[in-house]
């Protein structure tokens, strides 16, 4: 497979919605409907709103499944990329009618920012090899050190550091590229 080219699930997908399987949606939701939701809380801090953003992102996948381009990027990265969408027209759309929401664009943009940084690095963290993903849940989660990681993973105390450190380089980056005005690469369509 070309290294640009589309994951096979992908495609598969998008064809099976495309001849209308619920069924294929159904997978869809099975194994993106948490990302979605995750996101969508991130920005909007309401779980609520999460959940109709959520029921929103997948109706526009059932309803539009020729929208989503899989030569384009994966389809992980467009639900992301819809979410995001969905979830900035529902903050904007609530400013006024709720109090406790500010106005102010540069809050609003910063939620935002904090939001995709978030999004990128659980697509990092779940992109990464097991070993290092492995690694960083010990340290980071069950809050292991470096020496109980190594004991933990059944590897040299060198092999745990550098795994960590590979693990934090990748999830550097989450948080070093700007949010522009376009979608980053393979995002897909907006809703």
């Amino acid at each position: 497979m070309a290294k640009n080219a589309p994951p096979r699930w992908d495609r598969k997908m998008q064809q099976r919605l495309s001849r209308g399987e619920a069924a294929a949606l159904g997978e869809i939701y099975d194994r993106f409907a948490s990302l979605v939701h995750s996101q969508a809380n991130r920005m909007l801090n309401d779980e609520d709103a999460a959940d109709l953003v959520t029921r929103e992102v997948f109706g526009h996948v059932w309803e539009n499944p020729d929208a989503y381009d899989p030569k384009q990027g994966s389809m992980r990265s467009w639900l992301a990329h819809l979410t995001l969408r969905a979830s900035v027209r529902r903050l904007r759309d609530r400013g006024d009618a709720d109090a406790d929401e500010p106005d102010d664009p540069d809050e609003l943009e910063e939620r935002v920012r904090r939001a995709t940084a978030a999004a990128r690095a659980d697509y990092i963290v779940a992109s990464m090899p097991a070993p290092l993903r492995a690694a960083l849940e010990l340290a980071y989660v069950q809050r292991r050190d470096y020496r109980q990681t190594a004991t933990d993973l059944g590897v040299t105390e060198d092999e745990a550091r550098r795994r960590l450190r590979l693990g934090l380089q990748l999830l550097s980056t989450a948080h070093t590229r700007p949010l522009e005005g376009a979608p980053p690469p393979g995002y897909g369509r907006a809703l």
